[in-house]
């Protein structure tokens, strides 16, 4: 066991050692829904890597805009998804760089592995003209409104 933490990169999976991210799951292999990896998946093997993606989300008196950093992916290697009508889902993955045997790690922290993020988007979002670009390392994903009804004001004399 090591006494260097290694909390990117994935090559570490011991339950034993307290610097591995494994969350041992005593349920895993059943087929409870109550499981850990099933009521927490952020803490599954597979999205440990980008369990932190970081997403901005502003709204503009246009469209909502969200960003995310996800540098070192390329724009096939991301999907960006409506679901269920009003859920947006980005997702994607890093693949781990091959290892050669003869190679010699002095230092691994960039993190590989699958990454997903998922939006509930509100009542005015135009879910069918949603454009999304990808540039230098950042996802931006810009998702159109509905123009607001403006209700008319009516002035209600007071009596008395």
């Amino acid at each position: 066991m090591s006494l260097i933490p290694n909390f990117f990169g994935g090559r570490r999976t011991n339950v034993f050692d307290p610097f591995s991210l494994d969350v041992w799951d005593p349920l895993k292999d059943f087929p409870f829904p109550n499981s850990l990896s099933a009521s927490f998946p952020e803490f599954s093997r597979e999205n440990s890597a980008f369990v932190s993606t970081r997403v901005d989300w502003k709204e503009t008196p246009e469209a909502h805009v969200f960003k995310a950093d996800i540098p070192g992916l390329k724009k096939e290697e991301v999907k960006v998804q409506i679901e269920d009508d009003r859920v947006l889902q980005i997702s994607g993955e890093r693949n781990v760089e091959k290892e050669d045997k003869n190679d010699t790690w002095h230092r691994v922290e960039r993190s590989s592995g699958k990454f997903m993020r998922r939006f509930r988007l509100p009542e005015n979002a135009k879910v069918d003209q949603v454009k999304a670009s990808m540039e230098n390392g950042v996802l931006t994903v810009t998702v159109p409104k509905e123009e607001a009804e403006k209700s008319d004001v009516k002035t209600i004399q007071i009596s008395g």
